[in-house]
């Protein structure tokens, strides 16, 4: 099945060439471009493609209020969001995940991991940037949590919560089941159950709340 994006960036030579790599695959699908936030919102709530590809800073309406009008914990019918961004010259992309991101990459990060990002995120997973992650989550942690932290409905099993510290470190599911020695299969089972407990939409979140919990902390 062909995945359908959105591309938003304010500049022409990063748009053009999101686009190109795109476009260049053979199962996704390029269906609107924006440059300006304000202009997003309007093509992906019209056309819903299945990943909308924002950069944060944008004119009209940023990347971060943008994010929150089509994945926030308010929309009722959220798309698939994936952050693009320079990490090192923006203070504001833990806001962006906050909003309903599904995923942040750097705008350097090359083909193979942003069409990972894509397919991730247009199957209801999350993919942040390996590289970025344990800075980025850092800055969650030290920003603190935006209002009390949920209590997971449930007690999280001791296995949960390996699981849960290693979504949070930005490893994949076949690297926690590699490091557990479990099966991808009752990594995924974990994660699954770990989203129902702490009433969370993807692993992104999950590793908000290991972070707002104090479960993983600085280095």
């Amino acid at each position: 099945m062909t995945v359908r994006v959105v591309v938003a960036d304010d500049q022409e030579i990063v748009r053009t060439g999101l686009t190109m790599i795109l476009d260049a695959q053979p199962d996704i699908e390029v269906v609107g471009e924006a440059a300006d936030g304000d202009r997003a919102v309007e093509l992906a709530r019209r056309l819903r493609p299945d990943v909308c590809l924002l950069d944060i800073r944008m004119p009209v309406l940023d990347g971060i209020e943008a994010t929150r009008r089509l994945a926030g914990p308010d929309v009722a019918d959220p798309l698939a969001v994936v952050v693009i961004t320079t990490f090192d010259l923006d203070e504001y992309v833990y806001a962006a995940l906050r909003a309903g991101a599904r995923g942040f990459l750097l705008k350097d990060a090359g083909t193979a991991l942003l069409t990972q990002a894509v397919h991730a995120a247009a199957a209801g997973d999350a993919l942040i940037a390996p590289s970025v992650t344990t800075r980025l989550l850092t800055a969650f942690a030290n920003a603190g949590p935006s209002a009390p932290v949920r209590q997971p409905v449930d007690p999280l099993t001791d296995r949960e919560e390996e699981v849960l510290v290693a979504v949070a470190r930005g490893r994949t599911n076949t690297e926690i089941a590699g490091e557990l020695y479990i099966s991808l299969s009752t990594v995924k089972t974990h994660i699954t159950s770990l989203m129902g407990k702490l009433g969370v939409r993807n692993r992104v979140e999950i590793a908000i709340w290991a972070y707002d919990t104090g479960r993983v902390r600085r280095r």
